[in-house]
């Protein structure tokens, strides 16, 4: 869910759409699952109409089929013929494809090179993201397509040849899959949701051609064709009617304007002329007068348009889009608050009458908690301070999106305070006195701000008054955010970097993994990448500093006969992550789900799947917050620990999420090759970049994937005080420092330590 941009004072600013469903229902005769010969029993009796009869003959039960009373449903069974060959199930991916469902509108906009990065893009900008497909079709392409627009060049520029290769493009490649199709101009302007709705209103399987209604030349003829500026309806009945005449017209209709062209097209070969109203259903239209402006035009015919025509130049087509997006605002506080009026009479019908009703009118009422654990906190606030913080402090100053919050709400009450008592009263704001907010999962926010006013009469009389108001930024409609198609079969490579410092803590790490990845057959792979300073590095011949980790895994690779656990050398004064990260790029293939860990990483089943499902190629990468346990020693001092529990929120109880740590990170190699490519351009100025950034910091400047940050419950780290590398930028130092400090204890035990320490130096 996300929050609605409006605020409700004494009427809710949210639409609200109270939607009847008919109910319908779909009766599948007959689907064939299988490939090749269909001559079965089933097939059998359903070509003889026994099919759905009981022991009756099939004229016998059709005769007496109007009572109803004797219909047995009969049962063939399937009996597999040993001589035949076995007949592979196929089944489609989507259920929409079985039952044949189609989208309703793909939108064509014709264009040209000259306009493409013009007007085109302006209606892309303006209207595109609201249709389900939109394609701009052109006869020569430009050196530079305009990044998010899907671009067909036909490699002719003649507006006959590109309308009949649009059409033919149109029928070959997308005929099967949407109902309707709409064509434009690149300088007409469309109202998206009117024209869905339009062919939304339309039954699909008959032919039409709809659009504004021109004469022909010479106006002879009583048939029309559909003006090209203002765009027009073709269904796909008959886009697969006029696919065999396409090239007949081609050679044998002379025109000069390709909607002509078409018009006379559908005419001589499929009889059909342009309609304006089709099943009492009207394509309503606006012609744009030269030097117009938007903001001025009210007449009901503007007002009303699906289509406007013509458009001379970007800026126009963004003021009308503006222009109508306030219409539509306007219908929708008018209709919400006809909503409230009606939902206001029929209050008097119900049990609880006049009183029943909740405020905001047709907003959920307020969440009524059954024990005090459900309870919902009023967070209060002043306009510079917050008296509730995340990191627990009791007070922290005001800045970002919730001044930003605060700020609108002030405004937005003093605004509507106007609203209802103007002419006789004029308020300003003085100041707030108190602020209080909470955030209720059934409704949205709300708001109880009490103000310090200036109220100014007509007179000119003015006093400062008190006021308390009540505010409510309503939840608006659940959106389902689309995202590619994923699987928990991936293969997860994970990568563990071990300095001289943590190799003590490799011993836990490999029993974790052993047991929980090796021991249930996880697709799961491990390299370790040993990191040597360069002294250890001249005396590996001799002594090597990681000669007992590679021992243990050897000792695992012994255990586990066909599990190999490859390592990387790597010599270098400052561990980079990022530096390190591009030796292991170049060893693995692009496809390669990553996984870098820590040596106080427990990699466990649960973490590992929602690396898989959280971590999408070509969309976004996952940077977990772990479970950092507290220090035992302040925390349980001269008590023995809490036993372990199964349950993963007991598990959670002595320690916190760490923020301060982005060490962990799944990514695909191929994300991380395409931003360090993006990259390249900014090291060749400055070579101490790699050693200044993390992974994290890759991907968030030089990549357009979405950066999932979350906390992690199955990821649990031990207490350890971590090595802060100076070398590092101060950013990241800074980071690892707090870590540290944040990871010793929580604010009561810490005290709890302080007060016995005193105690203690005071006897």
């Amino acid at each position: 869910m996300r929050l609605s941009p409006f605020l409700a004072l004494f009427r809710p600013a949210l639409p609200l759409i109270l939607g009847l469903s008919l109910g319908c229902s779909l009766s599948l005769l007959m689907v064939s699952w299988t490939q090749g010969d269909t001559d079965d029993s089933c097939q059998s009796e359903l070509g003889k109409g026994r099919f759905f009869l009981g022991n009756r003959d099939a004229q016998g039960g059709a005769r007496d089929g109007a009572g109803g009373e004797d219909f047995q449903p009969r049962i063939v069974p399937y009996h597999k013929d040993p001589n035949k060959p076995h007949k592979k199930v196929l089944r489609t991916r989507y259920i929409h494809t079985e039952l044949g469902i189609r989208e309703r509108l793909l939108v064509g906009v014709l264009t040209s090179r000259a306009t493409l990065n013009t007007l085109a893009v302006a209606v892309n900008r303006t209207v595109a993201h609201h249709f389900h497909r939109t394609f701009f079709f052109t006869g020569l392409r430009s050196p530079k397509v305009p990044h998010g627009m899907t671009v067909v060049a036909h490699g002719d520029d003649r507006p006959v040849w590109l309308m009949y290769e649009t059409i033919r493009h149109l029928h070959q490649h997308y005929a099967s899959d949407y109902d309707w199709f709409l064509l434009a101009q690149d300088d007409t302007y469309m109202h998206a949701e009117r024209l869905s709705g339009l062919v939304g209103r339309l039954s699909a399987g008959q032919d039409l051609y709809m659009g504004r209604a021109e004469e022909f030349i010479g106006g002879e003829e009583k048939a029309r064709y559909c003006h090209g500026g203002y765009g027009y309806l073709l269904s796909r009945s008959l886009l697969a009617r006029l696919q065999p005449h396409l090239d007949t017209c081609r050679n044998d209709i002379l025109s000069v304007r390709p909607d002509e062209w078409l018009g006379r097209c559908i005419i001589d070969y499929l009889g059909l002329s342009c309609v304006e109203v089709h099943q009492e259903m009207t394509f309503r239209y606006f012609e744009l007068g030269k030097n117009a402006d938007p903001e001025r035009e009210d007449s009901a015919q503007f007002r009303n348009a699906f289509t406007v025509h013509p458009v001379s130049e970007p800026n126009l087509m963004y003021r009308l889009h503006k222009r109508f997006s306030h219409i539509e605002l306007e219908w929708t506080y008018q209709h919400i608050q006809q909503l409230q009026m009606q939902i206001s009479n029929l209050s008097d019908l119900t049990p609880e009458g006049k009183a029943g009703i909740t405020w905001p009118v047709g907003i959920n009422p307020p969440f009524k908690p059954k024990t005090r654990f459900e309870v919902i906190n009023w967070d209060y606030f002043t306009e510079d301070h917050v008296y509730f913080c995340v990191d627990g402090a009791p007070k922290c100053e005001m800045r970002g999106a919730d001044r930003a919050d605060v700020s609108a709400v002030l405004e937005t009450a003093v605004e509507r305070l106007n609203e209802r008592y103007q002419p006789q009263l004029r308020f300003l704001k003085r100041r707030l006195l108190n602020g209080y907010r909470r955030f209720d999962p059934t409704r949205g926010m709300e708001y109880i701000l009490d103000l310090a006013l200036e109220a100014l009469t007509q007179k000119g009389h003015s006093q400062v008054i008190a006021k308390r108001v009540n505010l409510l930024r309503p939840l608006s409609a659940v959106e389902i955010i689309p995202m590619p198609y994923v699987t928990e079969a991936t293969r997860v490579q994970v990568i563990l970097p071990v300095t001289v410092q943590d190799q003590d803590f490799v011993g836990n790490f490999l029993d974790m993994y052993v047991m929980n990845t090796l021991d249930t057959h996880d697709n799961v792979l491990l390299t370790f990448l040993f990191i040597y300073d360069p002294f250890d590095a001249q005396r590996v011949s001799q002594t090597d500093v990681f000669a007992g980790v590679k021992a243990m895994i050897g000792e695992v690779e012994k255990r586990y006969g066909d599990v190999k656990i490859p390592w990387i050398s790597v010599k270098t004064e400052v561990p980079s992550q990022v530096k390190l990260m591009d030796i292991i790029s170049k060893k693995h293939p692009v496809d390669t789900l990553f996984f870098l860990g820590s040596v106080w990483t427990e990699v466990n089943a649960d973490f590992l799947n929602r690396c898989r499902m959280n971590a999408i190629s070509n969309w976004q990468v996952f940077f977990p917050i772990h479970f950092q346990e507290y220090n035992p020693a302040v925390m349980y001092r001269d008590q023995p620990p809490s036993a372990p529990s199964s349950f993963a929120s007991e598990s959670l109880r002595d320690g916190r999420f760490d923020r301060h740590v982005f060490d962990e990170a799944c990514f695909y190699n191929a994300d991380y090759m395409s931003a360090r490519t993006t990259m390249a351009a900014d090291i060749l100025d400055n070579e101490e970049l790699l050693e200044s950034m993390d992974v994290y910091d890759i991907f968030v400047r030089y990549s357009g994937l979405h950066v999932f940050r979350a906390m992690e419950p199955a990821l649990i780290q031990k207490y350890v005080r971590r090595t802060c590398n100076p070398r590092f930028s101060e950013d990241v130092y800074h980071r690892c420092v707090l870590s540290n400090l944040e990871s010793l204890g929580s604010r009561s035990h810490l005290a709890m330590a302080l007060f016995e320490q005193e105690q203690a130096n005071s006897t």
